[in-house]
């Protein structure tokens, strides 16, 4: 069949697909395609969008300490070698400044900053293990010449250990702690009170157990005995009380910050927080905001690796204690550190050997060998008061 001009008609030319039934459903058809084709890409271009700002917002969120990294670099020389490919230490500085909007209803602001906690965080190079390892505040140690916020040099000191944060911030904490453990410190975080609460609350609390109600009027914390879920405000006033919680002392503190950071491991990994976008994006949303970190952390794709690799150890793998010491000498108010015991358990981080920790209240003295070396061979393992991210203070 041909038209008027000699063309032809029919079901298969063009023309004649206008012309009967199965050309138009078959161009309605084509039409629905295209339709579709467009919407799905724009769902992608959107969706792409959002993950991206999502991504940008996250990711300008962290501090990166450039100025600490230039200072690092100025004494290059002069620090430890890292020994094992892999294996990372991570130095986590809680900061007690009152500059921000956050931080302000703390306290009246101070001159400079002073660390409240430091925890050097030792990764094993295989991801199966974590130890972390507390710094007493008031640990006597050698500070050495720092950069100060003036442009000038302090002198080196032989000080609390907390003085090197205040006088040169997280560069001349760093310095402070490769030259008393002879360890590398690959990264370091900056976390402040604002910071530390936002990120309690991200996973909606965390539970601890009391065997004592808590009132201390200084930290507002008023608390009942027994299984309590702690908010964020709740929980800065835990970790940063002294007075009303046992013997007052800065050692229990630390015990207690140990223990509620495994409460808040397990809180994290038992909800897979990790794994799950929507419970994900509030807690890294609080944790980028209130990040200082070394410039190459200062960005998701830098956290992310670093997050990669906690992920899967196991929670009785995630050890926690306070490096070997005892009152200073001069001054029962201050410590210093127990040898050899503290010397031995900076060899074995050094050279990425497991760390074996044994209950406050064992009959085991610290820095006895266990008698055997676990995974790391035949050699025996020394002990060292301490916990696990297993352990639960109620049980």
């Amino acid at each position: 069949m041909t038209d008027t001009a000699g063309k032809p008609v029919g079901p298969g030319s063009r023309a004649g697909a206008f012309a009967t039934g199965d050309g138009l459903i078959r161009r309605r058809r084509r039409r629905r395609l295209r339709y579709s084709a467009l919407g799905a890409a724009a769902v992608l271009v959107v969706a792409g969008g959002a993950g991206w700002a999502a991504y940008a917002k996250l990711s300008s969120n962290i501090t990166a300490d450039e100025a600490a990294a230039a200072e690092l670099a100025r004494y290059e020389r002069e620090r430890p070698t890292a020994l094992v490919r892999g294996a990372l230490n991570l130095l986590l500085i809680g900061s007690d400044t009152r500059a921000g909007d956050g931080n302000r209803k703390y306290g009246k602001d101070i001159v400079g900053q002073r660390s409240d906690t430091t925890i050097l965080l030792h990764l094993a190079a295989d991801r199966e293990s974590a130890t972390a390892v507390s710094i007493p505040r008031d640990l006597m140690v050698d500070v050495p010449s720092c950069l100060q916020e003036d442009g000038r040099r302090s002198d080196p000191v032989f000080a609390m250990f907390n003085h090197a944060f205040q006088v040169g911030g997280s560069a001349c904490t760093i310095r402070t702690v490769e030259k008393l453990t002879g360890i590398r410190i690959d990264h370091h975080m900056v976390v402040d009170f604002s910071g530390f609460k936002e990120m309690v609350d991200a996973v909606d609390g965390v539970e601890v157990c009391l065997k004592e109600p808590v009132d201390d009027k200084a930290a507002k914390l008023r608390l009942p005995a027994g299984r309590v879920t702690l908010d964020g405000e709740q929980a800065l006033g835990y970790v940063r009380a002294r007075k009303s919680l046992g013997n007052g002392s800065d050692t229990e503190r630390m015990g207690r910050q140990q223990r509620f950071l495994g409460a808040l491991v397990n809180k994290v990994q038992s909800t897979d927080v990790l794994l799950n976008p929507v419970k994900l994006y509030p807690l890294l949303d609080a944790a980028t905001s209130a990040l200082t970190t070394d410039p190459e952390l200062a960005s998701l794709r830098g956290l992310y690796q670093l997050v990669r690799g906690l992920r899967d150890i196991p929670t009785e793998r995630v050890r926690f204690l306070t490096v070997p010491r005892e009152s200073y000498v001069y001054d029962a108010n201050r410590d210093q550190l127990v040898e050899p015991e503290a010397e031995k358990l900076f060899d074995r981080l050094r050279a990425d050997r497991s760390v074996v920790v044994i209950p406050e209240d064992s009959q085991k003295v610290p820095g006895e060998d266990t008698g055997s070396g676990g995974q790391d061979g035949p050699s025996p393992a020394p002990t060292f008061r301490g916990y696990t991210a297993s352990e639960h203070t109620c049980e």
